[in-house]
């Protein structure tokens, strides 16, 4: 057989299919048009690849045919509604959705953090145990106050940045688990308290305030939600309800690994503020503020973009193309 023949006899065929392919809007007599000729240059293309598979007439009609597929059954998501979705639905509906969770976590490790903070502050063996007291007045004079200004600020930011975001990736991640979440919140806290109460006990509690709650607000907060997140993924997997352990797991993973990624950009802006707003000479009301305007903007973000898009009926997960067919449950 002839290509060229064969191309020749069905050229208008193929035009019309890029003809239709290429337009915005097609009319419902189109859209079967669109496939009939779809399906006819398919067993056209079959015919030529029968005979030379690697000829320059197929690989352009297997071009068309590829567009002509994408316009039949959909083309991919837009980027821009992709990024939208996430960050207007997605996101804040993740964070709304583990808010009391959240608050809860927070709850915890104050809690274990005055008690230890207590205890330290009020107890001579434990400082001792702690180091001695040279030890302790270079850490509560020099060490705590240089550790923010050490190195340079960008990289200081880089370092804070990277290291909570993947805390925070690994309490998300590892939830599952059920042990890994409180361990790294008790951790935290005993390390918290334990600082705080060495400051209080050398009299420098308001140093200890002034150089923690700029940037601590929000990373701790961040700390406290990415716990949540990881405890809720583990209570999907104790507590399935109607569904399969495993189809409950999964839901919740999906929906609730949207907050790692999210904590990405938080935990940003609170590591800036760490590495430039703590250690600066800016009064400490000021940056007081900073930090409080860092925080509520984070629960105003979680709680009205959250709770709209949660009574719209969004629950973070993926959409069902993504996400894979669902079997019913009763």
């Amino acid at each position: 057989m002839d290509q060229d023949a064969f191309a020749s006899v069905h050229a208008d065929q193929w035009d019309r299919l890029e003809q239709l392919t290429r337009r915005r809007r097609l009319t419902g007599a189109e859209a079967d048009e669109l496939l009939r000729l779809y399906q006819s240059a398919s067993s056209h293309l079959s015919t030529l690849r029968s005979i030379a598979p690697e000829s320059s007439v197929s690989a352009t009609l297997s071009r068309r045919l590829a567009r002509a597929r994408t316009r039949l059954t959909g083309a991919p998501s837009n980027l821009r509604e992709d990024v939208s979705r996430f960050f207007g639905a997605d996101l804040p509906v993740a964070f709304y959705r583990i808010r009391w969770l959240t608050l809860a976590a927070g709850a915890v490790f104050t809690l274990i953090a005055v008690l230890y903070g207590s205890w330290a502050a009020s107890n001579d063996d434990v400082l001792r145990a702690l180091g001695g007291d040279e030890r302790l007045r270079q850490l509560v004079q020099e060490d705590f106050i240089n550790y923010y200004s050490a190195n340079p600020a960008a990289s200081f930011a880089g370092q804070v940045w990277t290291n909570n975001a993947w805390i925070a990736a690994q309490c998300v991640a590892l939830g599952v688990t059920g042990l890994y979440v409180p361990y790294q919140l008790y951790l935290n806290a005993q390390n918290v308290g334990l600082t705080g109460g060495i400051m209080f006990a050398y009299g420098k509690g308001d140093v200890f305030f002034s150089y923690i709650l700029p940037h601590g607000l929000m990373e701790l907060t961040a700390v406290f939600v990415a716990a949540a997140a990881g405890l809720r993924i583990f209570w999907a997997w104790v507590a399935p309800g109607a569904l399969p352990r495993l189809e409950s797991l999964a839901r919740e993973g999906r929906a609730l690994i949207t907050v790692a990624l999210g904590l990405v950009l938080v935990l940003l802006a609170s590591g800036l503020v760490e590495a430039f707003v703590t250690p600066s000479r800016l009064p400490v009301g000021i940056k007081l503020a900073i930090g409080a305007v860092l925080l509520a903007g984070y629960w105003t973000y979680a709680l009205v973009l959250g709770r709209r898009a949660y009574r719209a009926g969004h629950g973070g997960d993926l959409a069902e193309p993504d996400a894979g067919d669902r079997i019913a449950y009763a």
